[in-house]
C-alpha cells in the first residue's frame, strides 16, 4: 500500500509543479490554487502515509474546476493560418 501512496503522491507533486509553472506563465489565479491543493495533498499523504489526503485533494480540485477556477481553452487564441 505504501508503494501506491508513493506513486500517486509523486504524480500529484508533478501535477503541482506543472500547474505552478503554468501560473508563472499565465498568471491565472485558479491554476495557482489548484497547484497548491495538489501539492498539499501529496505532502499530507506522504506525512501521514495514508490514501485519503490524495482523494480529498482530487475532489477539492474538481470542485475548484466546477466553480470556474480552471482557465479552460477559451483564453488561448487560435493558431494563425499560413
Amino acid at each position: 500500500m505504501n508503494l501506491i501512496i508513493y506513486v500517486f503522491s509523486a504524480s500529484f507533486v508533478l501535477m503541482a509543479l506543472a500547474l505552478l509553472f503554468t501560473y508563472q506563465r499565465t498568471g491565472h489565479y485558479g491554476v495557482f490554487v489548484m497547484g497548491l491543493v495538489y501539492g498539499a495533498a501529496a505532502g499530507t499523504a506522504l506525512a501521514l502515509m495514508h490514501w485519503w489526503p490524495l482523494a480529498a485533494g482530487f475532489v477539492i480540485v474538481w470542485v475548484l474546476k466546477l466553480i470556474g477556477l480552471d482557465p479552460g481553452t477559451k483564453d488561448v487564441p487560435p493558431p494563425e493560418k499560413s
